[in-house]
């Protein structure tokens, strides 16, 4: 068989092949043989044993950048980040573009994160247990204590606001799923601090304090020695209190929920209008929200109930 097909290759010029000789010689080459944009080294395929579009792999360093940076981008600035030439980035951004994994401000020309990559990265944080044990639940609380109520969970960006359960007669509360809450000047942000290892924090922080230094919110930490004597109070208290320094005349109370060994699952949210947000340390709205943590919290740390075996019959070994 092998010589027939030998003769058969012998007769037949590469482009008059028989299709499914053809086609299999395709499906075997096409990853070793794909032209390469512009010869870098990075479009080389990194495996011989698994194949697969290398153009995708070298298109993400520039999502990687883009998220890394947590703002936007001038193409030059990106280019350097993905480790690429601008002209071969813009090619890849083009298309980024197309499927909304990036998106250009027309007065700028910066690049940033567009609504597909928030959508992607929304859907992966909602398969979350914690996040999934908790949504369903949020509007219930929203109705009993009168507020909006919302959870965060952290992401590669800080703290990312994933749902909300908005109280009516809250037009001031204007937070949207997917939002960035800082660390400096939002309950939700100084929680995270508190509780998250520092080295998840720090970068964050010491941006903020850098960007914020000019600031003149009300108990805006203005170095990291202050932050974390704040994070320490926080974890004393295990809650954290903002009024007006994250939205104008709106309050907030943020507290945390544990997972499977004591890490922090998220950060549940009770906010809305100063005047009729009262949140003040031990009163009724924190008692309420503490119960509901402490609920959440016993629910994701308890394991699932043991599979049982299926009783009066048995397997037969396989032959």
């Amino acid at each position: 068989m092998n010589a027939r097909r030998q003769a058969c290759a012998a007769c037949y010029p590469r482009s008059t092949l028989p299709a499914r000789h053809h086609a299999k010689d395709m499906e075997t080459t096409e990853a070793a043989n794909a032209p390469q944009p512009d010869g870098d080294a990075d479009d080389a395929p990194a495996s011989r044993d698994r194949s697969g579009i290398q153009s995708i792999e070298v298109g993400s360093h520039l999502l990687v950048a883009l998220t890394r940076a947590m703002r936007a981008m001038a193409l030059g600035d990106l280019a350097r980040a993905a480790g690429m030439h601008p002209s071969k980035a813009h090619r890849y951004l083009v298309s980024l573009q197309r499927v909304g994994a990036v998106s250009q401000d027309p007065l700028t020309g910066r690049y940033e994160l567009g609504p597909f990559a928030l959508r992607l990265g929304l859907a992966s944080l909602n398969r979350r247990e914690a996040i999934t044990l908790a949504r369903p639940l949020l509007g219930g609380l929203r109705d009993q204590t009168g507020h909006t109520i919302g959870i965060a969970v952290w992401s590669d960006r800080g703290p990312t606001v994933v749902h909300w359960e908005k109280a009516g007669g809250a037009p001031g509360v204007n937070l949207r799923i997917g939002d960035v809450i800082p660390m400096l000047n939002s309950a939700t942000g100084r929680l995270f601090g508190a509780y998250l290892p520092i080295e998840q924090t720090l970068p964050l922080v010491e941006r903020e304090l850098h960007e914020r230094a000019a600031d003149d919110l009300p108990g805006l930490p203005r170095s990291l020695t202050d932050y974390y004597r704040l994070c320490e109070e926080i974890r004393t208290e295990g809650a954290s209190w903002v009024s007006g320094s994250l939205l104008p005349g709106v309050s907030a109370l943020s507290l945390p929920v544990f997972g499977m060994r004591g890490q922090l699952a998220l950060v549940l949210i009770a906010l809305n209008l100063h005047p009729l947000f009262h949140a003040q340390r031990g009163g009724e709205l924190e008692a309420t929200l503490r119960a509901f943590v402490t609920r959440l919290s016993t629910l994701l740390q308890t394991p699932p109930p043991a599979r049982t075996k299926a009783s009066g019959r048995r397997e037969k070994p396989a032959r």
